[in-house]
């Protein structure tokens, strides 16, 4: 899993990666690769698992994520 703090005690969690590309303590920015997509724990097939959290507190991504 990978975790990415963006400050102010917002987190994204991205789950079921295969190849992690970050390591602790990087600084990331908007489109770098952070890991590849893969089927870790009882994934059945590749995939990735996406949250946000606010203190924790799992939120809808849609509240925070900007529009498209």
């Amino acid at each position: 899993m990978v975790i990415i703090d963006h400050g102010g005690g917002l987190t994204t969690h991205y789950a079921h990666v295969g190849r992690v590309r970050v390591k602790v303590d990087d600084v990331v920015e908007a489109g770098d690769i952070i890991a590849e997509v893969g089927r870790s724990g009882n994934a059945r097939g590749a995939h990735l698992h996406f949250e946000v959290r606010d203190f924790g507190r799992l939120i809808d991504p849609l509240k925070v994520l900007p529009p498209r």
